[in-house]
């Protein structure tokens, strides 16, 4: 499963990190994804809140539909320069994440940019290669390995969304927006229809202990509550480990909902929701 780390970890369908420290993410996607933050608390179970709601998203019956007539998944390919390229299934999967706009944060204006693997592979690849990612993110070694990992994404049907995180005009990080409801995750965690799953690692050394991973995961997660009127809660799922990580998410205004016992870690669920935003 991917990271769910403020500063580096993958996932297979759906990752989620943030970099100020090696891992912000969630363990749930085909490859391993945490948050590098770098920058916690509670450790009892879900609250009552997190009870699992049985409903199948309509997204979900729609996509088994479309196996069941076809014989094939939609597929959809995510070029930064032309977002109308991506199918209709997987635009809707996540309303439209290359649109989501720049947002103005405390270090500056940021702006989520899908990835294209042929400009971006080598300056993800580089990252991935350092030693604080690739301990939670496992995507370190020649750049076929994270190339891999970004065309299996890219080439799936839109339930998770690889973008470069741009500040001030520079690419400093890595993202993956994903549907949590339909990442292998739902299997261990209780989850919501169209909950969202943030996976993140911050690349330059320089940019981890400013307390950027805080600033950026919470200009995200209230994009992605922003931008996405059914998406009640974004979650994640750093390595318990990544202390600076679980930390970073805190201040971002998430809470501590559980740990959780995923296929590739012990992970913490941390969740923002809508009804707390405004609070936290």
């Amino acid at each position: 499963m991917p990271p769910t780390d403020a500063t580096a970890h993958p996932a297979p369908t759906a990752h989620s990190a943030a970099a100020t420290g090696p891992d912000t993410g969630a363990d749930t996607h085909p490859s391993t994804a945490e948050s590098s933050t770098g920058e916690g608390t509670d450790s009892e179970g879900t609250d009552s809140e997190d009870t699992l709601d049985l409903r199948l998203p309509d997204e979900l019956l729609a996509l088994f539909a479309a196996e069941t007539d076809t014989g094939t998944a939609p597929s959809r390919r995510m070029d930064m320069t032309s977002p109308a390229s991506i199918s209709a299934v997987g635009d809707d999967l996540l309303d439209h994440v290359a649109n989501w706009g720049p947002v103005v944060t405390p270090a500056g204006v940021f702006q989520l940019v899908p990835v294209h693997v042929d400009r971006d592979l080598p300056l993800i690849s580089r990252w991935m290669n350092d030693p604080a990612v690739a301990e939670f993110w496992e995507l370190a070694g020649p750049q076929a390995v994270t190339e891999s990992h970004l065309r299996t994404q890219l080439s799936g049907d839109g339930r998770s969304v690889p973008c470069l995180g741009v500040l001030e005009g520079a690419p400093m990080s890595y993202w993956e927006i994903y549907r949590a409801d339909l990442d292998p995750l739902a299997r261990h965690v209780p989850l919501r229809p169209h909950d969202t799953g943030i996976h993140l690692l911050i690349g330059e050394v320089a940019d981890r202990g400013r307390k950027l991973g805080s600033a950026l995961l919470r200009a995200v997660a209230d994009l992605a509550l922003d931008k996405r009127p059914s998406c009640a809660r974004v979650i994640a799922e750093p390595d318990l480990r990544n202390t600076p990580s679980v930390a970073a998410f805190m201040s971002a205004g998430f809470r501590f909902a559980a740990e959780a016992d995923l296929p590739a870690k012990r992970a913490a669920l941390m969740v923002r929701d809508r009804s707390l935003r405004h609070v936290m």
